[in-house]
């Protein structure tokens, strides 16, 4: 971690919209002692959260733009430290002057000499504003959770918002940024306190010879907390798919209609299409969503059985291909049926299927029933025995592909979007896991009729430092900083 993150004392100041071109761009800044800047850059005071429509000047008084000016006095602020927008026209050179001039202004002397004379003069009232600098990625957010303006998951859904790919996992961005995730892990961390006070009160106090699992009721509570620690989970599930979307890699050998497919589930040409095999020769990508889920689907160069390429440039496309689909979370291997009943085909096609990586989904999609004259794959060679899931659809005509999306959503665990669902990030599904896993085995020990309550009351411990590291209550410096240097330079 850097010195400037260390140093969370210093006024910050960044470009807080994108880079390039626009109709506003805005420079904020945050710090305690604005005032100085805010006289030196506009000339007068302002009232806080009122809109001020005016110059911003330069050292020698002349405007570099005009614009608005807002004031939002800490800690009724997003980062709960004194707040200065200023918001200008979006022009590149504009908001790197005004930018240029905050640091000036903040770098100034408090006085200046008075001229003609040795004597100085005050130039700004108030304190001086020592130090600013420039912003490191997220930090106006990292200074919005440090001053308890906002949790770990709530900071986490402003950049999950920000980045969201589909209408559903903005409107689950913004429940998680209105504290509705949240609400659910402080719930559950409630639970949990009052669970751990009840075992180390009789951990503390064993001449009270108190039946703690009997009188407390420690294994309803425990069953209680683990249903609802389950139902929190499953909906994190949804929301991680929400945010992550699933990574969908089209297999097969040349010719077989992946591209056709892939141009049939984006609504677009976006996959060059020829009777010619081997047309695709590296990956083509595209984001589709089916009911707000986000699928990132890749088109890959077709599969040989022998790895025999014509050339070098379809060897390091089949690698290409191998490589995608070793990372992906399900693949579709396309079948094609008109040359289903060949028996060199089918057999090439069982061969590739048994390279297929363990672990990873498999759909197998019988393609061209169309040109098969509607012939299903039970009537061909069954060299190829499908494990799993299998359909027959036509890329061409979009027959069967509506039952395929459905399929894609079924095999990643989409339920039908329930309102709401929060979004949510691996590690947040990954501490829920441990905190489940460490109450699995505190409920072990609390059936033990010896007691064994030292060790349950260290499950709990851990279980509830689990939930915690989600809500950013129990969290490791690392993990700070690793989450906001992913957000944009000016949040």
């Amino acid at each position: 971690m850097s010195q400037s993150w260390l140093d969370r004392q210093a006024p910050i100041v960044a470009l807080a919209t994108a880079p390039g071109r626009g109709a506003v761009g805005i420079i904020r800044v945050s710090g305690r002692g604005l005032l100085p800047l805010i006289r030196a850059l506009c000339g007068r005071e302002l009232t806080p959260r009122v809109a001020h429509y005016g110059p911003f000047r330069d050292a020698r008084g002349e405007a570099i733009d005009h614009g608005l000016a807002l004031f939002f006095p800490g800690p009724h602020s997003y980062t709960g430290e004194d707040v200065l927008e200023l918001q200008g026209h979006g022009g590149p050179v504009v908001m790197q002057l005004l930018l240029a001039r905050c640091l000036e202004a903040a770098a100034e002397a408090d006085f200046d000499a008075d001229p003609g004379t040795d004597a100085p003069r005050p130039r700004l009232k108030g304190p001086r504003l020592k130090g600013l600098r420039l912003a490191e990625p997220g930090e106006f957010t990292q200074r919005a959770f440090l001053n308890d303006k906002i949790d770990l998951a709530q900071a986490e859904a402003i950049a999950d918002l920000i980045d969201a790919s589909t209408e559903a996992a903005a409107r689950s961005a913004t429940r998680s940024l209105g504290g509705a995730f949240s609400r659910e892990i402080e719930a559950l961390r409630e639970q949990m306190i009052k669970l751990r006070m009840l075992v180390e009160a009789t951990l503390d106090f064993p001449e009270e010879e108190i039946d703690f699992l009997e009188q407390a009721d420690a294994r309803g509570r425990l069953d209680r907390l683990a249903a609802a620690l389950d139902g929190v989970l499953a909906q994190a599930r949804q929301g991680a798919l929400l945010r992550e979307g699933l990574q969908v890699v089209l297999a097969g050998q040349p010719n077989a209609g992946k591209s056709s497919l892939l141009n049939a589930l984006a609504g677009a040409e976006l996959a060059i299409v020829t009777p010619i095999a081997g047309t695709t020769r590296d990956k083509v990508s595209e984001t589709i969503q089916i009911e707000g889920v986000p699928l990132h689907v890749i088109d890959t160069a077709g599969l040989r059985a022998d790895d025999e390429a014509s050339d070098e440039v379809e060897r390091i496309g089949m690698a290409r291909s191998w490589e995608a689909i070793r990372a992906a979370d399900a693949v579709l291997f396309l079948h094609d049926l008109t040359r289903w009943q060949d028996p060199v085909y089918a057999q090439a096609d069982a061969d590739i299927a048994r390279r297929l990586p363990q672990g990873v989904t498999v759909l197998h999609v019988f393609n061209k029933v169309d040109a098969a004259g509607g012939r299903q794959p039970e009537g061909g060679t069954q060299v190829l025995q499908p494990a799993g899931p299998a359909l027959s659809l036509s890329a061409r005509t979009g027959d069967g592909l509506q039952a395929l999306r459905q399929l894609l959503l079924e095999q990643a665990g989409w339920q039908a979007a329930p309102e709401g669902v929060f979004i949510a990030r691996q590690r947040h599904v990954q501490a829920l896991h441990l905190a489940r896993e460490h109450l699995a085995l505190a409920r072990e020990h609390a059936a033990q009729r010896d007691g064994a309550l030292d060790l349950l009351a260290e499950e709990l411990r851990l279980a509830h430092n689990a939930l915690g590291a989600i809500t950013g209550a129990f969290s490791a410096d690392d993990l700070l900083g690793e989450i906001f240097t992913r957000f944009c330079i000016g949040k």
